[in-house]
């Protein structure tokens, strides 16, 4: 026994050996190709990082954004194309995801705020970002690196690494520092465009020649489909599970879109914060058909603070229309209330709500309770 004991930790040594070696030669790929990165300083292990294909600002980012009004985006955006909804203060702008996939990153200033707008198609993951770390605006691009199948991001004043899921660096002098998250959401562009009829819409005039439109990961986000890259596993639900993310008082829930399709308006509590969640079914999936204006129709969610002028309301789906039990005031998808006494009012979004794959939200928050059912 005692020599058997003695193979089996020769064989662990040798595993060990191996993996540090293989991290060790990374490493230096690491270095040769970012002289400026500070590899001693990092959160995570540099063996989890791996190429996506593309190099070093391969993808590139948007770093002048042209915008045009809505009326002139309605000439090649359909009216059930996704966009990235964001507003700060009185400017509202929207993000065609139709663009967003050949860019991923998109830096940008709305209401005086320098932002991060971000997505990984990989992860279905929509985040904005304050991008002022320190005092300064810093300006990001794409690593062509991949942590859990999501994008590895990285500044180009220090050439730290960020993880976009989280907004936290990584790797470098920012390792350890977390970007605040500025609400958004993904919509239909006619949701945007009703709610924001004078918002901004980002233009395909962006400098670069992109087949803008086109969906290159065609098929992807079917429910019985894996990730392309290594992701940590989860069995709780399919991977590419469409989910709603709520977060409130360091507690996580999630929802599935399956179970929001049967389900439009769902009340509840977390961490002390009344919410409420909204769901609409007619939204275009950016990652099925070759062409986004063909995807299947799916469902656009979102979670608010359903606290107004110091009471809590409540909320039904009532004749195809969500309403607050208190005032029968009507409210879209955006948190806006449409008609009747509230008519104008918006509820405050829930600041780290969003829809992604399953198995992107589990393994950053593997924490999370996964809601199954709803009376």
């Amino acid at each position: 026994m005692r020599a058997s004991h003695k193979f089996i930790d020769g064989l662990l040594a040798a595993a060990l050996y191996a993996s540090a070696a293989t991290a060790h030669a990374q490493s230096d790929d690491f270095r040769r190709e970012w002289p400026k990165t500070d590899f001693s300083t990092r959160t995570v292990d540099l063996s989890e990082i791996e190429s996506g294909g593309p190099p070093k600002g391969g993808i590139p980012a948007i770093d002048r954004p042209r915008f045009e009004s809505v009326h002139l985006a309605q000439l090649w955006l359909n009216p059930a194309e996704p966009v990235i909804s964001l507003a700060i203060g009185d400017e509202a702008r929207a993000y065609p995801v139709q663009i967003l996939m050949f860019h991923e990153i998109v830096n940008d200033a709305v209401g005086g705020t320098p932002v991060a707008v971000t997505f990984c198609p990989l992860c279905n993951a929509s985040m904005a970002f304050d991008r002022r770390v320190e005092g300064r605006a810093l300006d990001f691009g794409t690593t062509g690196r991949l942590r859990y199948s999501d994008l590895v991001m990285y500044d180009r004043q220090t050439e730290s690494w960020w993880q976009q899921f989280i907004g936290k660096g990584i790797v470098g002098r920012y390792a350890g520092t977390t970007l605040k998250r500025i609400p958004s959401s993904i919509v239909a562009f006619e949701d945007f465009a009703a709610s924001y009829p004078k918002g901004r819409v980002l233009s395909r005039e962006t400098g670069f020649f992109r087949p803008y439109g086109r969906n290159p990961y065609v098929g992807y986000d079917r429910i019985d489909q894996s990730p392309f890259f290594p992701v940590k596993k989860d069995t709780r639900l399919p991977p590419m599970e469409r989910v709603l993310s709520v977060s409130a008082g360091g507690a996580h829930r999630i929802y599935p879109l399956t179970l929001l399709e049967m389900h439009p308006v769902v009340s509840s509590e977390l961490g002390g914060v009344p919410y409420v969640v909204f769901a609409k079914l007619g939204v275009n999936s950016p990652l099925d058909s070759a062409s986004i204006r063909e995807g299947r129709p799916i469902s656009a969610a979102a979670a608010f603070d359903r606290r107004v002028a110091g009471r809590i309301l409540e909320f039904s789906f009532e004749g195809g229309r969500i309403v607050d039990r208190s005032t029968g005031s009507a409210w879209n998808i955006l948190g806006e209330a449409t008609s009747g006494t509230l008519k104008g009012q918006r509820l405050a979004p829930m600041p780290e709500s969003g829809v992604h794959f399953a198995f992107a939200w589990l393994a950053f928050n593997p924490d999370s309770e996964v809601v199954r059912a709803l009376p």
